[in-house]
């Protein structure tokens, strides 16, 4: 194994078992970062938030780009840039904690957690809604914040991992389909889908993979046939397919109309299961988890063998 697989594999051992980090996420600090560019860099123009994205990242991935030149050990520059770009656990354990909100019957608190997990307009939204949302939330994330960054991590090791979780982070600051951010969010909305294209699809076939491990080769093509189908559905290229995907490997139904503040966006249906109840949470969580592994699996897998091809 070499040490970009190995360093996959100890990163995402990290996640599970620690967690994002509790102080000076460096997430957390790109954000703060990014928002003293566009008070300098801002206006309603494509070509200024084009230099918003170029100014933002690259300092920062070509740090990466410099740490992976270090005499340090290569295998430690990658687990710690995997670490801290992972989302999973993180993720679990908010869908988690809104599932036991709803469980014990504490709407409005469920309402407020849920906050940490989706962008949607959560005020007026019944139990069923609130489960579909951390549903939609847990198969979207899990394709944007593990199987990008072990993708791209895979691919061009810390820069790449680097780059996707910076332009991610620029896209849910700036990408909104808002008046402000129309124009200068859209290289940003962009670049942000064309770097999770290969990551969602990776995610579907991980997805179709679990399902045909768990109920036999029929429901691996359901999930494939359904989520190709249904995935055009959804106004997001890369968000739908997974979303679809996740619809059919829990026999659920998915998509509709979602409100964003003033804004009303319809998802299309994804799924021809039933509604969304609250138990099916825990259920999308442990699908959330199975399609990581599976995805970390193959990012080493192909790490390594790319590494043996390298070396003859």
């Amino acid at each position: 194994m070499n040490a970009r697989a190995l360093g996959l594999l100890l990163g995402y051992g990290a996640d599970r078992l620690l967690g994002d980090p509790q102080r000076g996420h460096p997430v957390a600090g790109f954000g703060t970062w990014a928002l003293a560019c566009e008070r300098q860099l801002y206006a309603p123009s494509r070509t200024r938030g084009t230099c918003f994205v170029v100014v933002t990242t690259a300092p920062w991935v070509g740090l990466a780009v410099l740490a992976t030149h270090l005499p340090a050990s290569r295998t430690l520059v990658t687990a710690a840039f995997t670490w801290a770009a992972l989302g999973g656990r993180s993720l679990e354990r908010e869908a988690l904690a809104v599932h036991e909100l709803l469980f014990e019957g504490e709407l409005e608190d469920a309402r407020q957690r849920i906050r940490s997990l989706v962008g949607r307009d959560t005020s007026a939204l019944e139990a069923p809604d609130l489960a579909r949302a951390v549903v939609e939330s847990l198969a979207e994330n899990q394709s944007d914040a593990v199987a990008a960054t072990l993708v791209w991590g895979a691919l061009a090791g810390a820069p790449g991992i680097v780059l996707h979780r910076c332009v991610n982070t620029l896209d849910a600051m700036v990408g909104h389909r808002s008046e402000r951010y129309a124009d200068f969010g859209w290289a940003a909305a962009r670049l942000d889908d064309v770097l999770n294209w290969l990551p969602a699809r990776v995610s579907l076939l991980a997805t179709a993979a679990v399902a045909g491990a768990t109920d036999g080769t029929s429901a691996a093509r359901r999930v494939l046939t359904g989520a190709s189908r249904d995935g055009a559905r959804h106004p997001s290229p890369n968000a739908g397919p997974v979303e679809a995907a996740a619809a059919y490997a829990l026999g659920v139904q998915l998509g509709g109309l979602t409100t964003y503040g003033d804004r009303v966006e319809d998802r299309g249906q994804l799924g021809d299961g039933r509604p969304v109840s609250v138990g099916d949470i825990r259920r999308a969580a442990t699908l959330t988890r199975q399609v990581g592994l599976v995805v970390l699996g193959a990012a080493v897998t192909a790490t390594a063998m790319g590494g043996r091809l390298r070396r003859r």
